[in-house]
């Protein structure tokens, strides 16, 4: 992010105990104002307890968190800028979907009369596309329309920041993606800051602006998608965004803007150095990673023109809809992962379970970085 960019949120050498256990150490990040940002990781790296401290659900032991440049050091949660959407919405059950949006405008500051609130309640409806909705109970609504209930009762008092608790994790694969496009589209609407935090890397990668991958408490890099997806700092991130044929090693030497890579086989593989392998050096420990999508497959018998090649034998073969993954087994390296695009995937471009195969890549398509 630019220096000069405006952020709607700053953390600052901040750490968070509880009792003699971290949670998450030496925080210093900030979110671009507008922007829609992600905190991704496995459970229990930190991301909830980082989410729970812009909210003030949570007070830092140490460090400091700003709101729009402004500390929130001992702010209460309710006298904060945010809302939040949590996993499970949590809406009155015996109130109407109106009544749910309108509760917090209670709240306010003046607090607005009941006319004003019910307009304001009707104005988010639509925001979500739910007009005409709100006079039904939640009981009588599916699970994605109380998905947008939540929202736009996260929305209706006109937060700086909303925050995002795996508010998706509950809905089924297509309704989810139909949230997300949902989600997008009122996050460009509206202008304000989004943060999600998630498991779920497709979520991330399709929805942020940027993304702080978290482990142990510590931010491992933040990015956009692309560059996670393209320059992974780490082993560990690059295994983490996607698919990655992983092969670890020593290095042997730096040839210009490459490495040279010895595995545990005594094979040398040759790869490009991402922009966060800078730090690798002779005699280092690293990794050099290959997507799935990057890698060929022929028959075991064929020749084929890519810098690297081995041969295999087909392990599984996994029929994915728009794409066919196969888990090769090869003598030098282990499981070798290849994603074949369907409509190369037919006839005799299939191969099934025990086929004698030929994978192969080229060194540009690899990543070099440090484990």
């Amino acid at each position: 992010m630019n220096d000069h960019s405006p952020s709607d949120i700053e953390f600052c050498n901040v750490i968070k105990c509880y009792g003699d256990i971290q949670a998450v150490g030496s925080l210093n990040f900030a979110v671009k104002r507008g922007s829609f940002h992600s905190f991704l990781g496995g459970s229990g790296c930190g991301k909830t307890t980082t989410l729970r401290m812009i909210a003030g659900f949570e007070q830092p032991t140490r460090g400091e968190v700003k709101l729009a440049g402004k500390s929130v050091a001992g702010v209460p949660a309710y006298q904060r800028p945010v809302n939040m959407v949590f996993q499970h919405y949590a809406l009155f059950p015996h109130l109407t979907v109106a009544q749910n949006i309108a509760y917090g405008l209670r709240y306010r500051t003046p607090r607005p009369d009941k006319h004003t609130q019910l307009r304001l309640a009707d104005e988010a409806l639509e925001m979500v596309r739910l007009s005409g909705f709100g006079q039904r109970k939640p009981s009588e609504l599916s699970g994605g329309q109380q998905q947008r209930v939540a929202l736009a009762r996260a929305l209706v008092n006109k937060p700086t920041v909303l925050l995002l608790d795996e508010p998706l994790a509950a809905l089924d694969r297509k309704l989810r993606k139909e949230m997300q496009s949902e989600l997008l589209r009122l996050q460009r609407e509206v202008g304000i800051t989004f943060v999600l935090v998630t498991h779920d890397q497709e979520e991330a990668l399709s929805m942020s602006d940027s993304i702080s991958v978290m482990r142990d408490g510590a931010i491992i890099q933040t990015a956009t998608p692309e560059q996670l997806y393209e320059a992974p700092a780490t082993r560990y991130v690059a295994d983490f965004i996607g698919e990655a044929n992983l092969f670890d090693g020593t290095v042997r030497r730096l040839q210009g803007n490459s490495v040279v890579l010895r595995t545990a086989q005594g094979l040398e593989l040759t790869s490009p150095l991402t922009p966060t392998g800078q730090s690798l050096s002779a005699d280092a420990l690293g990794c050099i990673a290959v997507r799935p999508e990057l890698v060929s497959i022929a028959a075991g018998e064929a020749t084929m023109a890519r810098e690297v090649t081995l041969q295999g034998c087909v392990e599984d073969r996994i029929y994915l809809g728009n794409s066919t993954e196969y888990r090769v087994r090869t003598q030098a390296f282990g499981l070798v992962c290849v994603r074949v695009p369907r409509q190369q995937d037919h006839g005799a471009n299939a191969f099934e379970h025990g086929a004698a195969v030929r994978v192969g890549w080229d060194h540009a398509n690899g990543l070099a970085m440090a484990l």
